[in-house]
């Protein structure tokens, strides 16, 4: 029994030796009643997973973990994976503790607490590479609460992974602490957003009030830089995308280099680069090349490289912009003195951040919001600057009245002693105007003649080739009536003599004798084929009549040249009509080809639509013919179709074409390409002016010895 009972104590002692044996190997975080512990990475032990795949059941047992040197581990700009492990001995009476890493721009951040058999007690997963209200704590730093009984050493393990600077601050306290640390950080983002806020309103007033792009620059470059300097505190993902991981992920790249851009656009019209620095203003359009180009890099998935080039560029654009705002400040343009205050200041303040990530100054709340600090002081003085700016323009009005009155007192002297001899040389003007005036009245009265007999010229070209397509095409088929008439006379004048014979049977007489009289001579006359002509002239005189019934109607759908009232028409119709009245013309070897579509009805004046169809297909069959080398089968094509509310008529030909010289003067008065005595070159220009009148539009698309085409746009509603 005795010796149970030493075995048992023997035991508890070798896991009590244990136990102390493994702390001892690693420095343990004590946190006492009412402490508030920060950055105490350097009681940390570090290990890297190249990999990115390792479980914390693998990490638990490794012994690859090293010890970090500085209270705040910096892990630099990397894609790879970290695990930090470290101890910690609650002395406090509160068994709910709280580990915060106060930086929000970590992606991923992984939390376990391990109890004393190696195993996972309680994990939890944040970052601002997921989901926003995944988290038991709304704040946008990485909170991790886990129990520990007073007096019980626990250990704990975060995997850090990013693809920014990776740095790790850390606090430890009671959970019910957390909320006050944390409340100073909202007070300061809440001072550091209402200057933003004030600042963004009034100068916002003051663009719509003078409407100078300066302030509208500068506007939108406070809109960028808010919401960057908001992204690195981490509070747009709190409030305006939390459940957006993607925007939450790629803020930073985007909000960087709109913020440095429009800084840099600003500059150049605040200061006006262009006028006093003009070559530097042309250089300036480089850094949009450096920031593409770590746009490409983000675009390829290589969001180290891209952010690495991002603080590369921010740096190169700070100090550019530092440069010329001296350069113009020596030059003597006194608004460059109060932009060279503000971004000296804020350049003061980005130095400052970017230095703790390098470790040149240490982490601390003072180093982590210089930036956020420097950008809302170098905001205030800014706004100063525009607003004196105000100011300036006022002066320069006040100098610009001076002069102007100077200007135009010296002018009112000059025009007084001008007026006398101004009055003497009216007079003399004024008698040769008068004489010039009546033979420029007397010149016009003679253009106007011309202009009308011109016209009415051409009217009657085209009522004569109208004419005579109409006689041609009436001719054809009142012909062919014509000449069906007299072989119809005969064959019922057969038809006739049968019946009578018929009529003329004599009951008395041998019937059958008279019958085959009849038969003979039904034989003889072909009684058939008089039956089958007949069926074939009646059908030739009624193909001959709609013939002409289809003539009459195109010739009264075309002329309707007087009508002033605008009405729906089918344009297809027309087109149609036109065709028949002008088919006379065609050349034997020209095929027609119609490809009208289903359009609308549209509002126009429909005889001076069908004389613009006439015009252009006259047109069209006049080019064909004066073609040298005739093809086997020349074209002319009409097509109509719908597209965007208008409605496009097409007239193509496959005639001589025309060289660009030619067609760029079409459609002027009087210019023609016709022989002598074919035109009096005025069909296009009354086509142009049509459409024109039509609220439409005339394309030409022509190539020598291929053809043209005229595409006609009129509006299906002109109202």
């Amino acid at each position: 029994m005795i010796k149970k009972k030493f075995l048992f104590f023997f035991s508890l002692f070798l896991l009590k030796l244990l136990s102390l044996t493994e702390v001892c190997g690693q420095e343990v975080i004590e946190l006492h009643q009412n402490q508030i512990l920060n950055n105490f990475g350097n009681k940390m032990l570090l290990f890297t997973d190249t990999s990115g795949n390792i479980k914390i059941e693998t990490v638990v047992r490794s012994q690859n973990f090293h010890k970090i040197d500085s209270k705040v581990p910096n892990l630099g700009i990397t894609n790879l994976t970290y695990w930090l492990k470290f101890k910690v001995k609650n002395n406090t009476n509160d068994k709910h503790l709280v580990i915060q890493i106060p930086l929000p721009t970590l992606d991923f951040v992984d939390f376990y607490q391990i109890d004393r058999n190696n195993r996972v007690k309680y994990s939890e997963f944040i970052g601002d590479g997921r989901p926003y209200y995944n988290r038991k704590f709304d704040n946008p730093f990485s909170t991790f609460r886990f129990d520990i009984n007073t007096g019980d050493t626990t250990t704990l393990f975060l995997r850090i992974k990013g693809n920014e600077q990776l740095q790790v601050p850390t606090t430890l306290c009671q959970s019910k602490l957390i909320i006050g640390k944390n409340a100073d950080a909202f007070l300061v983002f809440g001072i550091f957003s209402g200057i933003f806020i004030v600042m963004f309103t009034y100068n916002l007033f003051l663009y719509l009030s003078t409407k100078d792009k300066t302030y509208l620059y500068y506007i939108i470059n406070l809109l960028f830089v808010g919401l960057l300097q908001a992204n690195f505190q981490g509070f747009p993902f709190k409030y305006l995308w939390p459940d957006n991981v993607w925007i939450s992920t790629y803020a930073v790249y985007i909000l960087t280099p709109l913020a440095a851009l429009t800084g840099l656009e600003f500059m150049k019209n605040f200061l006006h680069t262009k006028e006093i620095l003009p070559v530097t203003h042309k250089y300036s359009r480089l850094f949009y090349i450096l920031y593409v180009f770590a746009l490409l890099q983000l675009l390829i998935g290589h969001l180290n490289a891209s952010y690495q080039l991002l603080q590369v560029a921010a740096m190169a654009v700070a100090i550019f912009m530092l440069i010329t705002s001296i350069r113009i400040y020596r030059k003597g343009y006194t608004p460059a003195k109060y932009f060279l205050i503000a971004w000296s200041i804020f350049l003061l303040g980005l130095c400052i951040f970017v230095l703790k990530d390098y470790n040149v100054l240490p982490y601390n709340t003072i180093t982590y919001s210089m930036m956020p600090f420097g950008s809302a002081l170098e905001v205030v003085l800014l706004s100063f600057a525009l607003a004196d700016k105000i100011n300036t323009f006022k002066k320069e009005k006040e100098e610009s009245q001076e002069e102007a009155l100077r200007v135009s007192l010296e002018n009112e002297k000059l025009i007084l002693e001008q007026n006398i001899e101004l009055e003497k040389k009216v007079n003399e003007r004024t008698l040769e105007l008068q004489q010039s005036n009546e033979t420029l009245e007397h010149t016009l009265k003679d253009l106007k003649e011309a202009q009308s007999q011109l016209v009415d010229q051409e009217k009657m070209a085209g009522l004569g080739q109208l004419t005579a397509g109409i006689a041609h095409e009436i001719n054809n088929p009142i012909n062919f009536v014509t000449s069906n008439i007299k072989p119809l006379e005969l064959d019922i004048l057969d038809l006739d003599t049968v019946i009578n014979m018929y009529e003329k049977l004599d009951p008395a007489e041998d019937i059958s004798e008279q019958l085959l009289k009849i038969e003979s001579f039904k034989k003889q006359i072909d009684i058939h084929f008089v039956r089958d002509e007949i069926k074939s002239l009646l059908l030739g005189i009624s193909d001959g009549a709609k013939r002409t019934a289809e003539i009459i109607r195109s010739l009264k759908n075309f002329s309707r040249l007087d009508e002033n009232d605008t009405k729906p028409v089918d344009l297809n119709e027309g087109l149609a009509s036109t065709l028949i009245l002008v088919k006379n013309t065609f050349p034997d070897n020209l095929k027609v080809i119609k490809d009208f579509g289903n359009i609308p009805n549209v509002e126009c004046l429909p005889g001076k639509i069908n004389q613009v169809f006439m015009n252009l297909i006259t047109n069209a069959i006049h080019a064909i013919k004066s073609k040298e080398l005739q093809e086997k089968e020349e074209k002319l094509t009409l097509k109509t179709w719908q597209e965007n509310g208008f409605v496009k008529i097409s007239i193509k030909d496959t005639g001589t074409g025309m060289p660009e010289a030619v067609k760029q003067k079409i459609f002027e008065p009087f210019f023609t390409t016709k022989d002598v005595g074919e035109g009096t070159g005025l069909g296009l220009s009354i086509v142009f002016r049509i459409i024109e009148n039509h609220q439409g539009s005339i394309d030409v698309f022509t190539k020598v010895n291929e053809g043209t085409e005229f595409i006609i746009n009129l509006p299906i509603n002109t109202k």
